[in-house]
């Protein structure tokens, strides 16, 4: 019998709070990631430099923020009041130690844990703190969150204000690589959370004069709109409504603080349960909620004293109080929303004719397609989906209080083999597997209905848990693994048609990937190196003196289980699909999918010419 393991005070460690960090990174920042997602970890580290930098703001101090990106050094600068001098190595290296333990001088902050720029530092290869006030500064340098300089205070001319430059710690994360995208829409939200406040990236200017309008108009078409922007501002709560013309499910936007709840909470709840009750109340008509908020795009956001969020990243609200003898989230949003909703509505009554025939379509729709529903949750079931269609796993969106709940992955693939080796080769806690039979059908121009009917669509939604509401996505990120050839781009393209059809705000809201797989293998005996471009592959031969065997894999279904899991491991490469905001989705849809075919078969074969070269050259 074996013997039992030994539990005494030498098991008992304590760790310090960088250990603690570096140990348990999950903790304090959520995911790691590679910068693929919005919410890799890389993103989280400027995001908890900005929100000290935004509460400055919102205190009064400082109207401008710079932030500059070059060579992974990133450098966030305020003009605020700066961290006082005594007090700076502490407030970046000693746990419970901040500012906004005083209530009084941060009401309502992002954050009031003191643990954000701890988390930093301690994640950083580099780090630097300055502060400036009364003509002074006040330096140091950490690496890991050790203190490796601290610098005497000097005089200068400086501006006062906090400057903290960072290195996010390579060993950490791995491969990683900033995507400006994300990095301009954190930003844009930050400006048009705080209307007036000015922020520059790499010398280009965000600022926002009208909040949460102006955030509607950069993310939907003004063509799209059914009705101008209803905005609606407050003491505390600032919203801002309307109903896209060819979306058909929900899309919110929602801040509590500043903060950008991408999971939604007590707010959110309170804010879509406010616009049905007031629209049915205006209308005085017992309307189906779902019909009442078809196609809506939303933002909410609100200021809470004290916020308890479900997460150290802050995506989701679950407050249920204001504040200190304050009323309710609920009865404060939805007071608001009863009284200056219904205030627009008799006052503009254009836009309240416009959006009755909209909700009267919604129910129309919604009676035509019952049937049809019916039969095609019947067909699902029927189709055993989750032992046939879906590989499923263990922990999902919406399980917030697991620690690994944004690695919640389904990767869509085609073929047996393929599905077999990824099945076999995954993390089954976090990742999932959705087998498509053949190539998805063309759905531009397709109404709601294909869904339902086709089998694949069907199948497909039934899995991600969208027919309802994106809210109730149940992965967050959304994977396409087809081969790296025309087949497997053709199937890419209908795919994303798919979504950009009928749940566009999944790819807004950056849930969709494509994978990455290589495309050779080189090896010795020694050494195997995995290449996924021609220069790789070159510079691996060079490495791999004198004659190295090389393979060229043709489709996933002939990579190996034992060599797939290296491939959707830790060092996973996804490439996002992003939308181009200067192009319309009716316009990419028609050039994608549309009757132009010799243009579409040009623009696969030049993204495909590197690869199909490659096949020529071997």
């Amino acid at each position: 019998m074996q013997d039992q393991i030994q539990y005494t005070e030498d098991n008992i460690r304590s760790l310090d709070w960088k250990e603690h960090i570096r140990m348990r990174p999950g903790m304090y920042i959520g995911k790691l990631g590679d910068g693929s997602s919005p919410d890799d970890g890389i993103y989280i580290l400027i995001k908890e430099v900005l929100d000290n930098s935004i509460d400055e703001f919102v205190m009064g101090s400082g109207r401008t923020i710079e932030v500059t990106l070059k060579d992974k050094v990133v450098t966030v600068r305020d003009y605020g009041r700066g961290i006082p001098l005594g007090k700076v190595v502490d407030v970046v290296s000693k746990m419970n130690t901040g500012g906004k333990y005083d209530s009084k001088a941060f009401k309502k902050s992002v954050g009031l844990n003191g643990v954000g720029t701890k988390a930093v530092n301690a994640l950083s290869s580099f780090f630097r703190v300055e502060s400036v006030r009364d003509n002074q500064q006040k330096a140091a340098e950490f690496s890991g969150g050790n203190l490796v300089v601290e610098e005497e205070v000097i005089e200068t001319t400086k501006r006062k204000g906090t400057k903290v430059s960072f290195i996010a710690d390579e060993t950490i994360f791995k491969n990683y690589k900033y995507r400006k995208e994300y990095i301009e829409r954190m930003l844009k939200n930050y400006c048009y959370l705080n209307t007036g406040l000015t922020i520059l990236f790499n010398g280009e200017k965000f600022y926002s004069d009208n909040g949460l309008k102006d955030l509607l108009e950069e993310n939907i078409d003004a063509d799209d709109m059914l009705y101008p922007i209803i905005h609606l501002r407050g003491n505390d709560i600032e919203i801002a409504i309307t109903h896209s013309r060819t979306q058909y499910s929900e899309e919110y936007y929602s801040f509590v603080n500043g903060q950008n709840t991408t999971q939604g909470g007590t707010h959110l709840v309170a804010f879509r349960e406010g616009i049905v009750r007031t629209i049915k109340e205006f209308y005085n008509k017992n309307f189906d909620a779902s019909d009442v908020r078809k196609s809506i795009v939303a933002a909410i956001s609100i200021k809470v004293e004290e916020p308890v969020f479900e997460s150290q990243t802050k995506t989701k609200l679950g407050s249920t109080d204001m504040g200190p003898e304050l009323t309710t989230v609920r009865t404060f949003v939805n007071d608001f929303i009863k009284t200056q909703l219904d205030n627009y509505l008799h006052k503009n009554t254009e836009v309240a004719e416009t959006l009755l025939r909209r909700i009267l379509q919604a129910e129309r729709e919604r009676k035509e397609l019952s049937g049809i529903r019916k039969i095609a949750r019947d067909r699902a079931k029927k189709a055993s989906l989750h032992n046939k269609k879906l590989r499923d796993c263990r922990v999902h969106l919406a399980d917030i209080k697991n620690p690994r709940y944004l690695e919640s992955t389904l990767f869509i693939t085609e073929g047996d083999s393929a599905s077999g080796s990824i099945t076999k080769s995954r993390d089954v806690n976090t990742q999932a597997v959705f087998s498509l039979r053949g190539k998805p059908l063309n759905s531009y121009g397709m109404t709601k209905k294909i869904v339902y009917e086709n089998e694949e669509f069907n199948l497909l939604q039934a899995a991600l848990n969208i027919e309802e509401s994106m809210g109730d996505l149940r992965y967050n990120n959304i994977v396409i693994a087809t081969d790296a050839d025309v087949d497997g781009m053709h199937i890419r393209l209908l795919l994303i048609t798919f979504f950009l059809q009928f749940f566009p705000e999944l790819i807004k809201e950056g849930h969709l990937y494509i994978l990455q797989t290589p495309l050779f293998r080189v090896r010795n005996k020694k050494e195997t190196i995995y290449c996924y471009s021609e220069e790789e592959r070159i510079a691996a031969i060079e490495k791999l003196k004198p004659k190295p065997e090389i393979t060229r894999f043709k489709g996933l279904g002939e990579i190996s289980p034992d060599e797939f899991k290296y491939f959707i491991g830790e060092d996973i490469r996804l490439d996002p699909v992003m939308l181009d905001k200067t192009i319309s989705i009716d316009k990419m849809l028609e050039f994608y999918m549309g009757k132009n075919t010799p243009d579409r078969q040009e623009f696969i074969i030049d993204n495909l010419k590197v690869e199909l070269d490659v096949v020529e050259d071997l």
